[in-house]
């Protein structure tokens, strides 16, 4: 039977969701895996507020230099997010001899190639099977179960909160700011809830995904970002009416060379699988050369699914047979980072795309036929156009979806549009995935 003594950072609702499940399952892991998990040391900042598990106040210090130097702990785990402490406490931890279990896809997202790098220098382990998708064995899937595949695609629904939003928009037929506050009051959004509305979350896991399947090294403030604060709950009416479902994607695609890195609101058919995963779930959409099409759906966040992952992790590197980390430079690069081999990321003004555009405009003849003409200025094809009923101020709804075209061509093409006395300030685009 071996031995592994944790160390945790971070006592938060993840924290708690750990030590409690490594508690009530200690026996059964045990029996299952020949693992004995040993929790020695939590640390937090914040050590008064009561949590959903009780410990022996002898395991618990505001020091994480208590966790990361001290000599009987085996395995860091670091739960506290953001770059800054954990980018310290994840590099200390494995100067000091101590593999890391981590579900910060901020961190990985902004220094993961220098913290892989560090890993494999000291022949450590970092696993992070909890940083996209909650409790979705993702990233086990994509290094380990595929790894025989070149991946064509991979992409999908991996913020649950955004997904909860959009999907209480189009049931309950509501606004934005009111599925918010449903989000809200369930606990499913954060106070300040910008980092999952905005896209920024989604764009973090997305970077550690690209990096899996396509060897793309990109951080995720340097990928193309939209969020869904500006859908409105006409845009989900009128998408529904042509077939189709608002998702909040994150999409990596291979494009000859290039590949394609994406967060944006996105029109899916209501046929795709994509289109029913609704609520807090997570879905990611894996297509491989061998395995062709593959669908992962589960709960993406929460602290029993979380748990899973890290427990995952943890099991993992104490067999010694992690997939995560190899011990030489040269193993390190097969092992962490793709050997895909994609060149570079495609430039976001040369992904070309159908669109769903939403123009208000006043109620006088000739209008669309601007509109028309701008358009075919750029050589953007309209594939339908729907003059919806009136608005309370006289203006009128005009819906379009246009063929393949290339964003920068759209998008010189809506500032034109823009510009029209005839056209109102809000104007909508939504992409268009098949």
């Amino acid at each position: 039977m071996k031995k592994i003594n944790i160390g945790l950072i971070g006592f938060g609702t993840i924290g708690a969701g750990v030590v409690k499940t490594l508690r009530s399952k200690r026996a059964y892991l045990r029996d299952k895996s020949g693992i004995d998990i040993n929790i020695v040391r939590i640390c937090d900042k914040d050590l008064k507020s009561k949590r959903s598990v009780s410990v022996d106040k002898r395991l618990l210090t505001g020091s994480i230099g208590k966790v990361i130097y001290d000599p009987g702990v085996d395995i860091v785990v670091e739960l506290i997010g953001g770059i800054e402490p954990a980018k310290y406490i994840v590099m200390e931890s494995l100067r000091h001899g101590k593999s890391v279990v981590t579900a910060n896809k901020a961190l990985l997202s902004d220094s993961g190639p220098e913290i892989f790098t560090l890993a494999g220098e000291l022949g450590l382990s970092v696993g992070f099977e909890a940083s996209v998708g909650g409790g979705i064995p993702i990233i086990r899937a994509m290094k380990e179960g595929f790894v025989a595949n070149r991946f064509d695609l991979v992409y999908g629904i991996i913020n649950g909160t955004s997904n909860f939003i959009l999907s209480k928009m189009a049931e309950k037929k509501i606004s934005f700011d009111e599925a918010l506050a449903i989000a809200k009051s369930k606990g499913y959004a954060e106070r300040d809830p910008y980092l999952d509305i905005s896209g920024s979350d989604s764009a973090h896991k997305l970077s550690v995904l690209a990096n899996l399947g396509f060897g793309v090294a990109a951080k995720g403030s340097g990928i193309f970002t939209e969020g869904i604060a500006d859908i409105d709950r006409d845009d989900i009416e009128y998408a529904s009416e042509m077939g189709y479902a608002i998702k909040l994607l994150a999409i990596a695609k291979r494009s000859g060379d290039e590949v394609e890195l994406r967060v944006h609101p996105t029109l899916i058919a209501k046929t795709h699988l994509l289109a029913n995963v609704n609520g807090i779930y997570n879905a990611i959409f894996v297509k491989g050369d061998l395995v062709g099409e593959n669908l992962f759906y589960g709960q993406g966040a929460g602290a029993l699914p979380t748990s899973s992952a890290i427990i995952s992790d943890i099991v993992t590197i104490a067999k010694n047979t992690s997939v995560f980390c190899c011990g030489s430079q040269k193993a390190l690069d097969k092992c962490v980072l793709s050997v895909q081999g994609a060149s570079r990321i495609k430039k976001m003004e040369d992904i070309c795309t159908r669109h769903y555009i939403k123009f208000i405009a006043l109620d006088k003849p000739g209008v669309l036929a601007k509109i028309s003409g701008i358009l075919a200025k750029y050589h953007i094809s309209i594939a339908s156009v729907t003059q919806k009923e009136r608005c309370a101020g006289g203006d009128v709804p005009i819906v379009m979806m246009t063929h393949d075209s290339s964003e920068k061509d759209m998008s010189m093409a809506l500032n034109e549009i823009r510009a029209l006395k005839v056209i109102g300030k809000k104007l909508v685009r939504i992409r268009v995935e098949n």
